[in-house]
């Protein structure tokens, strides 16, 4: 497992999209191990995916920095099982999700971070959209990079 130090102002630039900056004060670290993951103050905050940036679901319960799509409880079983998410799922669509953003996948009754995943489609076209698959679950609660220790 390689440790890299990095300075705060390199790590603004990557999650400037975000609407986030990291203080001087923070200690920032890139962990590189079967995955790319960027510590602040020694917790998971960010990992690589695809050479994009994305926020860890131990980052998003406590920063709400992504879109949320809503599922309804029948599908949180699947969803933290690695599932993708399917649109007789969803409850609730956050306006202005474009296609290939990443989005927070949030449980009906506690609005808690179930998953990231990116959108396969843009929000309007998910709410007319009656069947099919409309979100690519990424990361979600219980994989290896929620149960990973640093």
């Amino acid at each position: 497992m390689k440790r890299i130090r990095l300075r705060s102002k390199d790590i603004n630039k990557e999650v400037e999209k975000y609407t986030i900056e990291i203080s001087k004060k923070d200690q920032v670290e890139l962990l590189e191990d079967k995955y790319k993951i960027i510590l602040i103050n020694k917790k998971p905050a960010f990992f690589y995916y695809d050479e994009k940036v994305v926020p860890t679901l131990k980052y998003l319960q406590e920063n709400n920095i992504l879109k949320k799509i809503m599922v309804d409880m029948g599908a949180v079983k699947f969803v933290v099982n690695g599932a993708d998410i399917m649109r007789p799922g969803i409850v609730e669509i956050e306006e202005g999700i474009a296609k290939d953003e990443f989005v927070a996948v949030v449980d009906k009754n506690n609005k808690k971070p179930l998953a990231v995943g990116i959108a396969l489609f843009n929000s309007e076209e998910i709410q007319k959209m009656a069947s099919g698959k409309v979100i690519k679950n990424i990361h979600y609660v219980g994989d290896e990079l929620w149960r990973m220790e640093v």
